[in-house]
């Protein structure tokens, strides 16, 4: 368990780094949610190719990455007090991580050829960019944080089950796990944003608890200590023979 705890660690910090990076781009460098118009959305692309694709790929892909290692890390540690709903956990934190690399990937694909269209026909480069971001928005969960809630709710019950996370992390969890649920109604969407501010806390939260490893430490002296006493139990009361 012990191999994959620092890494994670420094896995969830850049989650929530990746974020921070991301809220500055998309909406202060770019203004890219302001912006609604398709013929206005490829020019600022052929305005600023480079600033989006160091943005999905710092948001997306190398986010998406990090996403299985954390994964990995959370499974090794809490596993052991609740498997059932970790095995659920990890497999929709790799498939969330799988659709944010994939959503990445697909929009930087499509920068290239859209800016060459853009020289000979700026209106079907437009339609063209709207098509690209149509499948990315899909894949990286722009109509609902179904994937992450889902993954940040049975994390947090699995950690509740375990004792291997602090109480308050947990809850925290609970609560932005249900909001990433919650945002699949079309009707809630706007809390997309909460859920990420939100969820950037608790990366930073678990990825310091991870690298400390106090919490770890604390449960394996409480598994020796349990181990000891039925040790003891069972050399002063044997059970009987037939």
């Amino acid at each position: 368990m012990k191999t994959l705890q620092k890494p994670g660690g420094y896995a969830a910090l850049y989650l929530a780094i990746a974020y921070l990076i991301g809220l500055i781009l998309f909406i202060v460098v770019l203004d890219y949610p302001g912006i609604t118009d398709p013929a206005q959305k490829v020019a600022l692309l052929v305005e600023k190719p480079m600033v989006i694709f160091a943005t999905n790929l710092f948001m997306y892909v190398l986010f998406g990455v990090s996403l299985v290692v954390l994964s990995l890390a959370l499974d090794d540690r809490l596993k052991a007090g609740a498997p059932a709903l970790m095995q659920v956990a990890t497999a929709l934190g790799i498939i969330w991580a799988g659709s944010l690399i994939a959503s990445g990937m697909v929009s930087n694909a499509g920068i290239d050829p859209t800016i060459a269209l853009y020289a000979t026909d700026p209106t079907q480069a437009a339609l063209s960019w709207q098509g690209v971001e149509t499948v990315a928005t899909g894949l990286g969960n722009g109509n609902g944080e179904i994937l992450g809630g889902l993954f940040t709710l049975l994390v947090s019950l699995a950690a509740l089950r375990a004792g291997r996370l602090p109480r308050g992390l947990n809850i925290l969890g609970l609560l932005i796990g249900v909001m990433g649920i919650l945002t699949i109604n079309p009707g809630l969407t706007d809390l997309t944003g909460v859920f990420g501010l939100s969820q950037m806390v608790w990366f930073v939260w678990l990825g310091l608890v991870l690298l400390r490893g106090r919490w770890e430490r604390q449960d394996e002296d409480q598994e020796d200590i349990t181990e000891y006493s039925e040790t003891i139990h069972k050399r002063r009361f044997p059970v009987a023979r037939a």
